[in-house]
């Protein structure tokens, strides 16, 4: 007997496994090399999802039924290997919204953590607690657990954005609760620009108290990160792994943005190749900028801005870009800390 192989069979021992199964027991020896593994193992597999062919499918369902119809109109990015489950790893979902000229997705509020990355499009508008902010291309935003929030285009381009969530992650706890407000949009009472203004500049008001896990800033924009990242570069102070890479924080007290889900954003440049690189964070990748490709296992795909892929668990990765490029991603890193059990492995190990 050991963790990977199951004891022999016999008919005394398949009997009395019928017999235990008719009063809801089974038997740990039977089944406990499939769950406690030597390494991850999961159904999630790597993928890659073309924006090109994604856009014209939104485009076409945005001919078939509203915004307010659907109440959020997406695209569910479904891992092969999970299909039927909304889920883009085991832990969390992705998908693509379309939010056409003159729509509005109507307000409404829920127990998951949200981010909206910014794809394509600009100029419309995301509503949180009172607050509207405009989206640009490569805009990370932040709807925080019970956050009323909507979202209008008032431009005159459509709008599409990349929806992450941590949907089968308050499934698994049996934690999901949602609400409309029963108005296409919320009453704003704050000017746009408040909570970067308050916050992001790394003061905080006087009297400020904490309400919840999440960010207070719930744009971070890509004009501010871009010249960040620029600034950074001139040190030269390239990691092996990931090149130039940062995480977004919450100003509050300097941890990960949101309580669920660990955004990133990170500069390889031309002519880099990263060392191999494996965790046990499954991870999303959009790509903003550049061209080039990603190894994963014995996996290699080429992507170009606004494709997006994903990473399983303990799957080892390679990124070479072609050109300067700049990939945003996502992954539950932090909840894994908060329990004791990310690790990663760097190089060849």
């Amino acid at each position: 007997m050991s963790l990977i192989e199951k004891p022999q069979s016999s008919p005394e021992r398949e009997a009395y496994y019928q017999k235990i199964d008719k009063q809801n027991y089974s038997a740990l020896w039977n089944v406990l090399s499939g769950i406690v593994t030597p390494t991850p193992k999961s159904d999630c597999i790597p993928h890659l999802w073309e924006f090109a062919p994604a856009r014209e499918l939104l485009m076409e369902a945005g001919g078939l039924i509203t915004a307010k119809e659907a109440e959020r109109r997406v695209l569910i990015l479904q891992n092969p290997g999970l299909r039927g489950q909304s889920r883009i790893t085991t832990s969390l979902y992705a998908g693509l919204q379309l939010v056409l000229p003159g729509e509005v997705a109507p307000a409404h509020r829920h127990s998951q953590s949200a981010l909206r990355f910014v794809m394509d499009g600009g100029g419309a508008c995301t509503a949180v607690n009172g607050e509207r902010t405009l989206m640009e291309v490569g805009d990370f935003v932040i709807t925080p657990p019970q956050a009323w929030h909507d979202h209008g285009n008032d431009s005159d381009t459509p709008m599409i954005w990349m929806d992450g969530l941590d949907i089968p992650m308050l499934s698994f706890f049996d934690a999901s609760f949602a609400e409309g407000l029963g108005e296409d949009m919320q009453e704003i009472t704050k000017p746009t620009g408040d909570s970067l203004a308050r916050y992001g500049a790394n003061m905080l008001p006087v009297d400020f108290e904490r309400k919840g896990l999440a960010s207070p800033i719930f744009n971070y924009p890509y004009a501010r990160t871009r010249e960040a990242l620029e600034t950074m570069r001139r040190r030269d102070e390239w990691d092996p792994c990931h090149g130039l890479k940062m995480r977004y924080v919450n100003p509050v007290d300097g941890g990960w943005a949101m309580p669920t889900i660990s955004p990133f954003v990170q500069l390889l440049p031309k002519g880099f190749k990263t060392a191999p690189y494996r965790s046990t964070d499954a991870t999303v990748f959009s790509v903003i900028e550049g061209s080039g490709t990603t190894t994963i296992g014995n996996t290699t795909f080429h992507w170009k801005p606004k494709d997006i892929f994903v990473v399983p668990s303990w799957y080892p990765v390679v990124h070479e870009p072609g050109e300067d490029a700049v990939l945003f991603s996502y992954s539950d890193r932090v909840a894994q800390q908060k329990l004791g059990i990310w690790r990663e492995a760097r190089g060849d190990h």
